[in-house]
């Protein structure tokens, strides 16, 4: 199967159906996380995407936007340039930016906050030279904005950075965030399995294999064959004739469960919110979870 053929599915929403759908429940296209939102619990992704209820990134995601940041000009660099040195002229040009960005001013930071907001930021875009020195790689692209039609389904990603190898194109994602357990790695998989697929349809040509850095720990690489491609394509693809059925009927199921601590609609979601007091009523809720004080918040007012 190539990637441009449909796998066999069940009979897909006809076009006088979805003409009868508003508007603003079509999604123009399907990436990674939103698919991934969408198989996780589908009452979320109508929050985020459809409602597109305020969902504002915390501030290990935000510290991941500034390393991105610093890293994308740093491999920009002529090679000779790409040095901790530079990389800490370029955090320093660039803080001013990442410092009035919505998601950084959300944060509402105090000084000490904001300094060990900063700490971390540098401990992530240092944390580059433990895993691979950046003088010898070789970039074809930093922060390439894939759009493409993979099995029928309009993608799209951006793509940390494709490097240039003996053996072709390597993906390489950053991950600022501590390198989750095998348990919990297949969503990041599929996630390089898909930009594995844009590629093969923009260049005509499977990427050599793909690679996630997880900054300062680890290098976790993705094995790219027919037969995994094919996989995450057909899942890809079933995912978004769900979502299309959910458009339809406009009915979004919730997934309750663990998650619900943590989701920031759980407010509005009568079935998240009878799951977190559940849980917090046996013991079961982690102290952590943010989802009681929302809850709380939410009856006030």
């Amino acid at each position: 199967m190539t990637m441009t053929e449909p796998a066999e599915q069940a009979e897909e929403p006809v076009g006088d159906k979805l003409m009868e759908i508003p508007e603003r429940y079509i999604p123009k296209h399907l990436s990674p996380s939103s698919a991934s939102s969408y198989r996780e619990c589908a009452r979320r992704w109508k929050f985020r995407y459809v409602d597109r209820l305020p969902d504002p990134p915390g501030e290990a995601a935000v510290t991941g936007t500034f390393a991105h940041m610093v890293l994308e000009k740093l491999m920009q660099e002529p090679v000779e340039d790409r040095t901790v040195d530079r990389a800490k002229k370029l955090a320093r040009e660039l803080w001013p930016k990442m410092e009035n960005h919505p998601d950084y001013r959300g944060l509402e930071l105090n000084e000490r906050g904001g300094l060990d907001f900063r700490i971390n930021g540098w401990k992530a875009i240092n944390g580059l030279w433990d895993l691979e020195d950046p003088r010898e790689v070789k970039v074809a692209s930093t922060e390439q904005d894939v759009r493409v039609e993979i099995n029928g389904v309009p993608f799209r990603g951006i793509i940390d950075r494709v490097d240039q190898t003996d053996d072709g194109l390597v993906i390489t994602d950053y991950k600022s965030g501590k390198a989750p357990s095998e348990r919990f790695s297949s969503n990041y998989a599929t996630q390089m399995l898909l930009y594995a697929a844009a590629l093969t349809e923009l260049e005509g040509c499977k990427p050599a294999k793909a690679q996630l850095l997880y900054l300062g720990q680890k290098v976790v690489e993705v094995e790219i064959t027919d037969e995994n491609l094919a996989e995450a394509v057909d899942d890809l693809r079933t995912t978004w004739l769900a979502i299309m059925e959910s458009c339809i009927s406009q009915e979004f199921e919730a997934s309750a469960g663990p998650l619900c601590g943590w989701c920031p609609f759980v407010a509005q979601c009568p079935e998240g919110t009878a799951e977190v007091l559940h849980r917090d009523k046996i013991g079961k809720l982690r102290s952590d979870a943010p989802a009681l004080e929302r809850i709380a918040q939410a009856k006030k007012g």
